[in-house]
């Protein structure tokens, strides 16, 4: 199958990497597909530069975001950082008509004025907006509304959605939610050939505004366990 993946951080690298190794066909979308390979030290994560990754996968492609959008079968997966996400995704609206977006991203504003800012070891917490009464997945599917929003993989990192066996022998829940029965049934089959077997249908899409939300818990844990230590969340049933 051919499918995109939208953003060249951490998260779009470990789904295209994970897609090529099932044998799928990958096009990977950027803004600017010449700056992106032009980049030589790491980017604010640490991650290498671009480049370098594509130099040891020569199958996956890398396109600007509506030609890597346009080449996709049936699925698209969102991993553009959330504050810039619905420009991006509405400006290539037509390249997505008909198709499965699965959004992960977290709407975060970053160096927020607050008045009870909340210290981590990378500076304040940023602050979720939308939050609450809206989420960036609902505000995506209302302006496209031919696409088909599947709003899942974000209450993990990326790295664990791709090998969920890599905490626990995988025994956590995987979440999704949308409004589109047999989109929610295309992203459960790649989440179960990524290895997920506990995943949770929450519902319609306003339950993404619980994902979202719960980045800030995902946050929490992980400060308190130590930063880099990847962990899962189980509902027990």
């Amino acid at each position: 199958m051919k499918i995109a993946v939208l953003g060249t951080g951490g998260g779009g690298r470990a789904h295209a990497a994970k897609l090529a190794e099932l044998g799928h066909q990958v096009y990977v979308g950027t803004r600017d597909p010449e700056a992106t390979l032009a980049r030589t030290e790491p980017d604010m994560m640490g991650n290498p530069p671009y480049r370098q990754f594509l130099a040891d996968r020569p199958g996956i492609t890398l396109l600007p975001f509506g030609e890597a959008a346009g080449a996709a079968d049936e699925i698209v997966i969102n991993g553009i950082d959330g504050h810039h996400a619905l420009d991006a995704l509405t400006g290539i609206a037509d390249a997505l008509t008909g198709k499965v977006l699965v959004d992960y991203a977290v709407p975060y504003l970053y160096d927020h004025a607050t008045e009870h800012p909340w210290p981590t070891p990378w500076g304040v917490m940023p602050k979720l907006d939308p939050c609450d009464t809206d989420s960036l997945a609902e505000q995506i599917q209302r302006a496209l509304p031919d696409v088909k929003v599947v709003k899942s993989f974000v209450t993990q990192e990326q790295a664990t959605v791709v090998d969920p066996g890599a905490i626990g022998d995988g025994d956590h829940t995987m979440f999704l939610a949308g409004e589109d029965a047999t989109a929610k049934h295309t992203v459960t089959t790649l989440l179960k050939a990524y290895g997920w077997s506990d995943i949770l249908d929450l519902g319609p899409l306003v339950a993404a505004r619980g994902m979202e939300m719960y980045a800030h818990m995902h946050s929490a844990i992980g400060l308190a366990l130590g930063l880099g230590t990847h962990f899962g969340v189980k509902v027990v049933r």
